[in-house]
């Protein structure tokens, strides 16, 4: 059974910077595209960010030279790196293995003074 599992979320002021990690379990990882999510209060999930097997990446515009996206294979883990949050970045982000069933639990991400 595959499991993602997130981490890193927390509470930030706006301006400031967090990385998250979503570890997974089976050998699917490296084979498939990975994506980060967001879900924030009162609206639908949205994709943020997606790479492929190979590296190849695909972000929503309202994060473009903000947020950057990696994967590791090795380690089975993809990351996302957020710099200069704003408010309206706040959200539970959930990793995810894209076309699948499989999701992460999510983690907290709160930007506020």
């Amino acid at each position: 059974q595959v499991q993602l599992v997130e981490s890193g979320g927390g509470l930030v002021q706006p301006g400031g910077s967090l990385r998250l990690s979503c570890a997974a379990s089976g050998s699917i990882f490296s084979t498939n595209p990975m994506a980060w999510y967001r879900q924030a209060p009162g609206k639908e999930r949205e994709l943020v960010v997606a790479i492929t097997s190979d590296g190849s990446t695909d972000y929503v515009d309202s994060v473009k030279g903000r947020f950057t996206i990696s994967r590791d294979n090795a380690k089975n883990t993809v990351y996302l790196q957020m710099n200069s949050l704003k408010p309206e970045d706040t959200a539970v982000y959930y990793c995810h293995i894209r076309y699948s069933r499989f999701w992460g639990q999510g983690t907290q991400v709160t930007v506020s003074s």
